[in-house]
């Protein structure tokens, strides 16, 4: 009698999955399961599904290894953690359904950049930390802390993923005694003995990240994983600062004190090791102060707000990580930009056009909808700038979802005639709730978002919103106002703005 053999994962494009998540592309596979890129039909949205191999369902391990999985990260509600959304089972296979990040996975950055500026890895490493700290509070371990588990957004955050091999720090392993489990690259040495793991192993892997964030490569190679794992144990780190000598002591001893053999002189919690972290990047925040403003900043993990990672249109690929910390350097002392509701400042709670602030005259106005057909009711675009503050404005144009129906965004982008910089805007909306980033660049204006520089964001713009722009002294011909999420209207969804002006 034939057996059939089991669908491939081409074969499988195009399954339907309990009737609601169809897959459409494979995005990776492992030793236990196939990830793809599926749509979830109910609430029309895009998905990971991580489907189990069909000839290991029948293993008993392994199916509770993951299982455990989405029990696990289930438990976990961090904006570091990629969330489980669903789990299930169909035709014999469980499957567990991830929100879909559209980005790179770190050690895809790392291996297409290199060695990453100081303040971009310590940023990461602080988000990975933010991660782990909920994990660990809820009593789990990773266990497989490495670059390839952690996803960069395509705004720039880290998330951390795949708690496969996680364990529950009081409850039994699935996993026999004295085996080897994690990525042999950043395991800890007492992870490479087959000893019993605490939450100050996952704390060794992050550090050995950052050494690699640090350098561009990994601190041990060996002709065997089994000979990496005992360089873990039994040779010392190599010396990160003579691998690169330009960053600060502060930023060696989180690295040497994460990646101490003994676990006991270790840092003894992630909350410790994120102290230090934030400690560090902050002296070099302002050992940087002389940058020109190029990028903008990053996340919430650390205040100020650090980095923005702009996609390429069309692809689901980072174009390049744009990185500054706005820390500025006056009168020989520092002083942080105080931290809005989200990344890149914003929020409603900005200086605007105060008593203090000179109004910029604003020249020009134009239309932004690289994704479109490059025309957004451009016939209204003078109304956002004229002297009736109120009533007249410029609108987007109707769209079927909040979503903008699959575009990043649109917008407008007022022009100062030269070069200007420009401390904040004020933004007058008869329809507020809509999410706004702002961006500047000088001549010539970029077709694509990626060729702007991030300013600020707004999560919920109010009908008098003013917004702090984080330039860092850096100056802008102009300004856009890139819409990413509408509001309902009449008729669908969209946005109106009916007054612009910025003031330095």
């Amino acid at each position: 009698m034939s057996v059939n053999p089991p669908p491939s994962s081409a074969q499988m494009i195009g399954t339907v999955l309990s009737d609601r998540y169809r897959l459409e592309a494979k995005l990776g596979s492992g030793g236990m399961s196939t990830v793809y890129l599926a749509r979830d039909e109910v609430l029309d949205r895009p998905v990971a599904v991580k489907l189990m191999h069909r000839e290991i369902t029948e293993q008993p391990d392994q199916l509770e290894r993951f299982n455990q999985e989405a029990r696990a990260v289930a438990k976990l509600s961090n904006p570091n953690v990629v969330a489980v959304i669903d789990a299930g089972e169909d035709n014999g296979r469980p499957y567990i359904v991830l929100e879909y990040i559209q980005g790179e996975t770190l050690k895809q950055r790392i291996s297409r950049v290199g060695a990453l500026d100081a303040t971009e890895a310590l940023a990461y490493s602080l988000e990975i930390a933010q991660g782990l700290a909920v994990a660990h509070e809820m009593g789990i371990v990773h266990r497989d802390v490495k670059p390839q588990n952690v996803l960069i957004d395509s705004t720039g955050r880290a998330k951390l993923t795949d708690f496969g091999i996680s364990r529950q720090l009081n409850a039994e392993g699935v996993t026999a005694a004295g085996k080897v489990v994690g990525t042999t690259d950043y395991v800890a040495p007492e992870q490479a003995m087959g000893k019993e793991v605490d939450p100050r192993s996952d704390i060794y892997s992050l550090g050995i990240v950052l050494y690699e964030m640090f350098t561009g490569d990994v601190p041990f190679e060996a002709e065997s994983q089994i000979g990496v794992a005992m360089k873990h144990v039994n040779e010392d780190l190599p010396d990160v600062q003579i691998r690169r000598p330009d960053i600060s002591a502060a930023s060696a001893r989180v690295v040497e004190k994460s990646t101490e053999k003994d676990q006991d002189d270790r840092y003894a919690t992630i909350e410790e090791m994120s102290d230090d972290l934030q400690a560090a990047l902050e002296v070099e925040a302002i050992r940087a102060g002389g940058t020109t403003g190029e990028a903008t900043s990053v996340l919430d993990a650390v205040p100020p707000p650090r980095r923005q990672l702009p996609t390429n249109q069309g692809s689901s690929m980072p174009a390049v990580v744009m990185l500054l910390v706005a820390l500025v350097i006056a009168a020989g002392t520092a002083w942080f930009i105080s931290q809005g509701d989200a990344p890149g400042g914003g929020g409603g709670a900005g200086s605007g056009g105060g008593s203090s602030a000179s109004e910029i005259e604003i020249v020009g106005v134009g239309d932004f909808d690289p994704q479109g057909d490059n025309e957004e009711h451009s016939d209204q675009i003078d109304f956002a700038i004229d002297e009736d503050r109120n009533a007249s404005g410029w609108s987007t144009e109707t769209y079927q979802a909040d979503t903008l129906t699959g575009k990043q965004g649109v917008g407008i982008y007022v022009g100062a005639g030269e070069s200007v910089a420009a401390t904040s805007m004020d933004i007058r909306t008869p329809t507020p709730g809509w999410t706004l980033e702002i961006y500047g660049s000088n001549d010539p204006i970029p077709a694509e978002i990626s060729g702007w520089t991030r300013l600020a964001q707004v999560d919920e713009v109010t009908e008098n919103e003013q917004v702090d722009l984080i330039t860092a002294g850096a100056s802008y011909q102009y300004y856009l106002l890139w819409i990413t999420d509408a509001v309902e209207i009449d008729g669908g969804f969209g946005a109106t703005i009916t007054d612009v002006r910025l003031f330095e």
